[in-house]
């Protein structure tokens, strides 16, 4: 394994690299990736696609490519031209994979769109990236599109998945010639934009990221060599994942893509609600997995809640603690600082394996032995318990300005709460003020000018792109994220705290469903809570089952101990001036749907700031 070159500048380390593992490709483009599979192994399974009865159908690298032709001349039949942009509204489905590439294999640009975003959102970005088709999930999707018409002259062409409109794509591609594909597919070079992929709005309205063919080469190829645990399925197993984070967001893309290079059996689930996706995942039974640190937290606080209705709470925690020390001592003997787990330890941990250790894998489909988690940190806690029960996790950070994946945990070395090394042909820089800049090939071409039709470059002289991250590099080269810099608190006292650390170290607790740190220009650090409705039906029952006094007083005031007890838990973690002197619980969540979220479910600060200002200034009240 290649470990990261480190440049070191007044005592700390502020620069770290690792060259490419993979040449970039000299031609071609990602619409070559069907064919290329059908020349090496055409009965590969590349896809399975879940059928109405809740089977699987495997679809072999032949069957797919067909496909991808067939809809690919359907676009070219209606008249859409190489450099013509399409929007794909729609969940996660086979839908969007094949349209994708579909897409590309026609010259055309693919321009995502969350398919729970709101009006004025599908309006920008279908405006902003000059899309003249789209394609929409359903009925209610194509009515807010067609309210917004009269905006959109350039939009020519809507279809409708439910209503039947890749079949008809289908159709109408029958009297398109294949050398008209051959054509358009060898225009196409790295240098060929891909795709405009939209941010998620967090500091405004969404920017179209220009990414090329050869910025997911780039990404891609060196994710696969990187990851080889997870792509060559080290086990008798082939490996296989199910992808249920939205292919709206760079993160499953990318790994959509990866899959497919790689010929790995990709799956899709729609939905991410805990009852859906656990039927999916005992179905689908992946190998590894594609997630966001509350997937994997909902898992573990879904299992430890059903062991607390058993009456084996108490049994549950002591297989936790065994499982995190099983992990970190993995993790130390694989970086030469312990021996690894004790005889009594690998015992122990026996012993509680068939009784919660096996019951956390099963729920994951049984078969997973690795997770890549990103979006934001997963934490020593949680990451050491899955290490421990079996499940090594691979978490990474990046934008969709870098094709996703900047760094990531390399193989056989972890160090939690970290996220990883830079992945190969990457470098990390960390300016005097903090910020995280990125250099390499899968840093994109720049943000979309619509009225020039071309990317603006980011990047700086040398190539450097700035984040708007902070954080820092060890001796190593591990990168560990400590904020977002526009997020930085400065209190009265002059002191600079970074809300995300706290967030995230709160809302891993089982009742609580959001969380925001707030206190810039004020004397002390406060926070807004939102609760979880499947964590505080739980609390509520064993409160019941405890005979706890009852009344909404006497609930209101042992709930308020619980989250006390939270937040003095993360209290210990920061110094007096860091610490959330009083938080606030609100009665209704942070959503997406009412502006407080973005779709990759991130806080939208300001939003949220303007709509509980009152209740941010009672918390200030003495």
């Amino acid at each position: 394994m290649v470990m990261p070159d480190v440049v070191r500048s007044g005592g700390a380390v502020r620069e770290a690299s690792v060259p490419p593992l993979v040449p970039a490709p000299r031609g071609g483009s990602l619409a070559d990736i069907p064919y290329e599979n059908v020349r090496r192994a055409p009965d590969a399974v590349v896809i399975s696609r879940k059928l109405p009865d809740g089977s699987w159908q495997d679809m072999t690298a032949a069957a797919f490519a067909e496909d991808v032709g067939t809809l690919a001349r359907g676009l070219v039949a209606e008249g859409l031209m190489p450099g013509d942009r399409i929007a794909i509204m729609a969940r996660t489905s086979y839908a969007w994979t094949v349209l994708d590439f579909a897409a590309w294999a026609a010259g055309l640009v693919t321009v995502p769109v969350y398919p729970t975003s709101s009006a004025f959102q599908t309006r920008w970005i279908l405006q902003d990236s000059g899309a003249i088709a789209c394609v929409v999930q359903d009925a209610a999707q194509a009515a807010l599109v067609r309210q917004e018409r009269r905006q959109l002259s350039q939009l020519t062409h809507l279809w409708e998945l439910h209503d039947g409109g890749l079949d008809r794509l289908r159709e109408a591609g029958a009297g398109v010639g294949p050398d008209v594909l051959a054509e358009r597919r060898g225009a196409l070079t790295p240098d060929s934009l891909a795709t405009l992929s939209y941010t998620s709005g967090t500091t405004g309205r969404p920017k179209g990221c220009a990414l090329t063919h050869g910025n997911f080469f780039a990404e891609v190829d060196n994710a696969i060599s990187l990851l080889y645990p997870l792509f060559m399925a080290d086990s008798k197993e082939p490996a296989s994942i199910l992808l249920f984070l939205p292919l709206s967001h760079i993160f499953g893309r990318m790994v959509s893509i990866a899959c497919l290079r790689a010929r790995v059996r990709l799956g899709h689930a729609p939905s991410v609600e805990t009852e859906a996706l656990l039927s999916d995942l005992a179905a689908f039974r992946p190998t590894f997995l594609l997630a966001i640190p509350y997937v994997l937290e909902k898992v573990y606080n879904t299992a430890r809640a059903k062991a607390e209705r058993m009456g084996r709470a108490s049994s549950f925690d002591r297989a936790a603690r065994v499982a995190r020390r099983y992990g970190e001592a993995l993790e130390a003997a694989e970086h030469g600082t312990g021996p690894g787990p004790s005889a009594l330890l690998r015992t122990t941990r026996a012993l509680y394996d068939p009784l919660v250790h096996r019951r956390i894998r099963t729920a994951l489909g049984g078969r997973v032995k690795y997770a890549i988690c990103g979006g934001s940190p997963l934490g020593r806690r949680l990451a050491s318990f899955y290490a421990g029960v079996g499940v090594e996790i691979f978490e990474g950070y990046g934008l969709t300005e870098t094709t996703a994946a900047a760094t990531c945990t390399p193989p056989r070395r972890p160090r939690m709460g970290t996220v990883g090394w830079p992945i190969p042909g990457t470098a990390v820089r960390i300016a005097d003020d903090g910020e995280i800049l990125l250099r390499g090939g899968h840093v994109f071409a720049g943000y979309w000018d619509a009225e020039r039709g071309v990317p603006v470059p980011e990047h700086d002289r040398d190539g450097w792109f700035a984040t708007g991250d902070l954080g820092a590099l060890d001796d190593e080269g591990y990168l560990t994220i400590t904020g977002r810099k526009k997020d930085v608190i400065i209190t009265t006292g002059g002191k600079s705290v970074a809300p995300a650390p706290l967030e995230d170290w709160l809302r891993a607790h089982p009742l609580i469903s959001q969380c925001m740190v707030t206190g810039d220009n004020r004397p002390y650090i406060t926070a807004l809570l939102t609760l979880d409705p499947d964590g505080l039906a739980h609390w509520r029952e064993m409160r019941r089952k405890r005979a706890a006094p009852t009344g909404p007083e006497a609930e209101e005031e042992d709930l308020r101990v619980v989250l006390q007890r939270a937040v003095d838990e993360v209290n210990r973690l920061v110094s007096r001036a860091e610490s959330i002197r009083r938080f606030l619980v609100l009665t209704t969540d942070f959503t997406e749907r009412n502006g407080h979220l973005t779709p990759s479910r991130k806080l939208r600060r300001d939003e949220i700031t303007r709509d509980f200002a009152d209740e941010i200034a009672k918390m200030y009240e003495r």
